[in-house]
């Protein structure tokens, strides 16, 4: 029983509130150490495991006795350490770590804030989850849970009004920033979801023509351009050719290690870069170049609207929005945890009950079973409706309580 083995559940990690893109970057897991973190969670016996890594940041939700036991985990298989993880983390137990999934799901620990590019993310952080098999009921409950919450959020409310997100931001900050964006050589080099989203965002907010895609995996930006004919493909045995050409680059890769370096750019280039990855994949010293500068998605983040205003004031109601469904998921947990235990009560009532009326009937004359009947069942329904109040107290631990009627009414 999970009660007995005292586990919680935790959220801990590492967002950008407390740990800049460089820290953040340390933390993030590629999709194959997210693979192999999973199977050694199996391993270790944690339940109820699954990790969320995206730009902004590196999250791993499941049950365990310790949070360490998580953390010795992230720091297994990124290239972060425990003192750095300690200096910048979050850890979460329980109810706030039901709360902190509660509101990453609704976009409103968003970088930029009702930012919803999560959702998708959630999703398929715990379709991994659920391939690699660490989920659990509890954890398919809850997840669906915090996704219900967010299509309400995102239907009833103006949290996510206008186009806000990193790839958004990235195309804003190129149109307030060069006077002539129309007439730039622009070249996206990466087609993951940030590159996709910023192709599309430069052909609607932009009238530019002169938009290159490079992508490692040419077939993906074959396809892609079948769509979008305004924009034109080059290959990667290219790419410092079109960087020579280009006055903007932007880089949406999804490598560990920097693709964009000093040998693709000429030391005489202006250039601006754009770093919408993480971990960063621009070299930092490629600004030893006195032409080039770069903007990574801490300062794109900074790029904000006239909507953000009218997005904080949404906040209130979607956060009544978000308590609504934990109440609904703590009714469902509670539902689960003491039911067994209080049918396995009633049970041991009932025979306490039956035997009692059995002896009375051999004691008493004319012994009126058909009221004792009625009056001991009474009874025993106001004592387990007790039972069940004291238990959904708040300052109840339910663990123990749990553990003392198992201890005797369960022989």
């Amino acid at each position: 029983m999970l009660e007995n083995r005292q586990e919680y559940f935790y959220n801990i990690g590492v967002s950008y509130k407390k740990a800049d893109a460089k820290t953040r970057g340390k933390f993030s897991l590629s999709k194959e150490n997210q693979i192999a973190l999973l199977e050694l969670s199996k391993v270790k016996g944690y339940t109820g495991v699954f990790i969320l890594s995206t730009c902004n940041r590196t999250e791993i939700s499941g049950f365990a006795e310790r949070p360490c036991q998580l953390i010795e985990l992230l720091c297994e298989f990124s290239e972060g350490t425990i003192d750095e993880f300690s200096r910048v983390s979050n850890v979460y137990k329980d109810q706030e770590a039901i709360n902190q999934l509660f509101r990453i799901g609704t976009g409103l620990e968003s970088q930029i804030l009702g930012d919803y590019e999560i959702v998708s993310q959630l999703k398929q952080s715990f379709k991994l989850a659920k391939a690699v098999k660490t989920t659990n009921a509890y954890l398919e409950r809850l997840i669906n849970s915090v996704l219900q919450a967010s299509k309400r959020v995102k239907n009833e409310t103006k949290l996510s009004s206008g186009t806000t997100s990193v790839s958004y931001a990235a195309v804003q900050y190129i149109i307030k920033n060069l006077p002539d964006y129309n007439s730039k050589n622009i070249l996206v080099f990466g087609l993951g979801k940030m590159g996709k989203h910023t192709c599309k965002n430069l052909a609607e907010y932009t009238q530019n023509k002169s938009v290159c895609l490079i992508n490692r995996t040419e077939e993906k930006a074959t396809r892609f351009i079948e769509e979008h004919a305004s924009i034109r493909k080059s290959v990667i045995e290219n790419l410092s050719e079109e960087i020579e050409k280009a006055d903007v680059l932007i880089v949406s890769t999804g490598a560990i290690r920097p693709t964009i370096t000093k040998k693709h750019i000429d030391k005489n280039k202006e250039l601006l870069i754009l770093d919408l990855s993480m971990p960063e994949n621009v070299a930092r010293d490629v600004t030893d170049f006195k032409g080039v500068s770069i903007i990574n998605v801490d300062e794109l983040s900074k790029v904000t609207d006239e909507t953000l205003a009218i997005r904080l004031q949404e906040v209130p109601l979607a956060e009544s929005i978000i308590e609504t469904h934990k109440k609904e998921f703590k009714s469902w947990l509670n539902h689960r945890r003491f039911t067994p235990t209080i049918t396995a009560l009633k049970i041991s009532l009932e025979n306490i009950k039956n035997d009692e009326i059995k002896f009375q009937k051999k004691k008493i004359n004319n012994f009126d079973e058909y009221q004792a009947e009625i009056l001991t069942s009474r009874i025993i329904q106001k004592i387990t409706t007790q039972f069940v109040k004291h238990l959904k107290d708040e300052e109840t631990s339910v663990s123990e309580s749990l553990q003392v009627i198992n201890k005797v009414f369960q022989h």
